[in-house]
């Protein structure tokens, strides 16, 4: 592409990367409906003003929607559960769109629906934080620092990013003897964005001595923020984001697969990872060296 590729995710609203894959709480408040496919209704349709943003609208206010969207490729690229919503399709290529209504008597299933964008949209490419994560097209591929692994900074009151409230507690390898951190390759994590939010991690098996590797491959959700206030890489398909063996003196179990961005530049990016009484651990991460 002829400018940096940087993309403000529209392709995944805000909304939709939090919601619950299982939108069943109110069922049972629904009014009793049987449902069959061709009783469903709910449009999918891109907007006149930009065919690459696509309108989700579910039009019986008897059911609760579920909607689901794949690339070509099969790659879950998102979800939502809101009656009305848009995405936005950045690059060119074919997408399907899934709609399930569920009602107090089960749920239901609507044929898919496979939209065929024609062209990249060029006006979604413009944040710059795009292309220090994922060096556009060409990839960038990111390991864990081991000069500074981990950061523990307890429990303030609000945490943005390291550029604007400094560092905490750096401590070296040799220092955090208490995090049972093994000292070993740990695997990588490439963005890349070659037709798509496409993401590859290889993770080291945390047990001790051992070497073995296993890599998965899916699709990202970058969410910006104005001031990079609470930036947050969100994983689909069951890839989480690289990591070491879990710290022992954190014994609640961590989720890598939504995590906020607290220092993304050229070569250096970190996240957090927030434990069951609020205090938070940031892992460092570097550009892999050639």
């Amino acid at each position: 592409m002829k400018r940096i590729l940087s993309i403000i995710i529209a392709a995944i609203t805000i909304g939709s990367v939090l919601f619950s894959c299982e939108p069943l709480e109110d069922r049972d408040s629904l009014p009793a409906v049987t449902l069959t496919p061709s009783t469903l209704k709910f449009s999918i349709k891109p907007t006149a003003e930009n065919p690459n943003v696509v309108a989700l609208k579910n039009e019986d206010p008897s059911v609760i929607p579920y909607w689901k969207y794949v690339d070509g490729a099969g790659n879950e690229i998102g979800h939502s559960n809101k009656n009305e919503d848009q995405i936005t399709f950045p690059f060119a290529g074919k997408y399907t769109v899934y709609f399930t209504a569920y009602a107090r008597g089960g749920s239901v299933e609507a044929a898919p629906v496979t939209l065929d964008i024609a062209q990249n949209d060029e006006s979604q490419f413009g944040d710059p934080r795009w292309n220090l994560l994922t060096n556009g097209e060409a990839g960038k591929t990111w390991v864990l620092d081991m000069e500074k692994p981990l950061e523990f900074i307890g429990q303030p009151a609000t945490y943005e990013n390291i550029a604007t409230n400094g560092h905490g507690w750096w401590p070296n390898l040799s220092d955090i003897s208490w995090a049972g951190l093994e000292n070993k390759n740990w695997g990588e994590v490439t963005f890349r964005l070659n037709g798509g939010f496409n993401v590859s991690v290889t993770q080291t098996n945390p047990t001790a001595g051992s070497t073995q590797q296993t890599t998965k491959k899916g699709t990202f959700n970058l969410n910006l923020t104005t001031g990079s206030k609470n930036d947050r890489i969100v994983f689909n398909g069951g890839v989480e984001m690289l990591h070491p063996s879990e710290a022992s003196y954190f014994k609640s179990s961590f989720s890598f697969t939504n995590i906020q961005i607290v220092e993304l530049t050229e070569t250096t990016l970190a996240f957090i990872a927030i434990r069951a009484d609020g205090d938070y651990l940031i892992y460092h991460l570097i550009v892999k060296p050639k």
